[in-house]
């Protein structure tokens, strides 16, 4: 990871609401012959004290549960939009352009769950993400036998996280004017621009 200090959220429960704000992650492994694997799923995240839990789900017999079933090590990776930064958009001319982004990386190992366990988390998934709470899409509201079939087909898991890291490159190594210069060029640009731009205002 890019681990420059001037890069970071200036405390730990920041970096914690922006994997909270973006739950659709890209969790990464390796397989039995040392080759990369990875897949993208929703996740919850879950605080114990001063630990932190991510949970998911798998689809079985999938290249990257195999992997995750023979070595547990995960890297679970959160992002969010990024913009291109205009080095003409610097008060001091004659350097190179860059790029803005935010990312969180969460290392740990990935420990396999049981049927209770899915259940309870495919509950908990529906309930955060479906608007209405009365949907007869939420978990509560469908069929059980049509859930019984379905749960064959998957497998949950947990990750206690041990390491946290996290890089959120939003022009701080510039002057007040190029940041103010940075972030009015990235308001007119698209969403993922205007989205670069409120982050670093914030």
């Amino acid at each position: 990871m890019y681990d420059i200090s001037y890069f970071k959220a200036n405390d730990h429960q920041e970096v914690i609401e922006f994997m909270q704000s973006n739950p659709f992650v890209t969790i990464c492994g390796v397989d039995k012959n040392g080759l990369p694997i990875a897949a993208q799923i929703p996740i919850l995240i879950k605080q114990v004290d001063d630990k932190l839990f991510i949970s998911g789900h798998l689809m079985r017999k999938q290249d990257h549960t195999i992997a995750f079933e023979m070595n547990p090590n995960a890297l679970v990776i959160f992002s969010a939009p990024s913009a291109f930064v205009s080095a003409s958009w610097y008060t001091s001319k004659g350097q190179a352009s860059t790029w803005n982004y935010q990312t969180v990386h969460a290392i740990g190992k990935m420990q396999m769950q049981d049927e209770q366990h899915l259940y309870h988390l495919l509950v908990a998934l529906t309930e955060k993400f479906e608007s209405d709470p009365d949907a007869p899409s939420q978990v509560k509201n469908l069929d059980p036998m049509y859930m019984q079939q379905n749960m064959k087909a998957i497998i949950s898991f947990e990750i206690e996280v041990a390491q946290l890291k996290h890089v959120f490159k939003l022009s701080q190594n510039r002057d007040e004017i190029s940041h103010q210069n940075i972030q009015n060029e990235l308001n007119k640009g698209d969403a993922a621009c205007k989205y670069m731009a409120a982050a670093m205002k914030r």
